[in-house]
């Protein structure tokens, strides 16, 4: 049974939800977004929540109904408020800047990495060390996040590289004489 799936989504003011040819569609501030729908849910769409759940008793329906909740929520909440992931670079040396539709990253190597920006995602570098992805789909925004960071993974001994905000690197202890 599951504990999420039984929470209706609620869906904030200036948000519209719609279902047309077994296609969830939620239009918002920010955009619209659609996810084709599972025949093993039902959606129930009010004026201020969408409702998810199976509909019928299978172990699938069971299965997908609680991953199908938090699918609708992560649309509600893209076309509401979007995603945001924040990297940031450390090392001597390694810096971001965004240059027209490129985010330029030096991080070490004999040439500078140019990193083409996706449609629908927006990178700004508050400063040189500091990269902020924003979108509204947060597949998409972690994937981006997930291309940059593997250009410099961050290492264990110096920590140089590029991280996720919050991220926690284990640190090794290098070599004693």
């Amino acid at each position: 049974m599951s504990r999420i799936g039984k929470k209706a989504v609620p869906v904030p003011a200036g948000v519209t939800a719609s279902i047309e040819d077994r296609i969830l569609s939620v239009k918002g501030p920010k955009g619209v977004l659609t996810m084709p729908m599972s025949d093993d849910i039902a959606y129930d769409i009010s004026d201020a929540e969408i409702g998810v759940n199976p509909a019928n008793e299978t172990k699938r329906a069971r299965a997908f109904w609680g991953m199908q909740r938090t699918l609708v929520s992560n649309l509600v909440t893209g076309v509401s408020t979007g995603f945001t992931k924040v990297l940031e670079i450390t090392g001597v040396g390694y810096r971001a800047s965004v240059q027209g539709s490129n985010l330029k990253l030096q991080l070490g190597y004999s040439h500078d990495v140019d990193f083409a920006i996706p449609e629908g995602i927006t990178i700004k570098t508050p400063d040189q060390t500091t990269v902020e992805i924003t979108g509204n789909d947060k597949q998409r925004v972690g994937q981006v996040a997930a291309e940059i960071r593997r250009w410099r993974k961050p290492e264990p001994y110096k920590g140089k590289g590029i991280k996720y905000r919050g991220e926690v690197i284990f640190r090794k202890e290098g070599k004693k004489k």
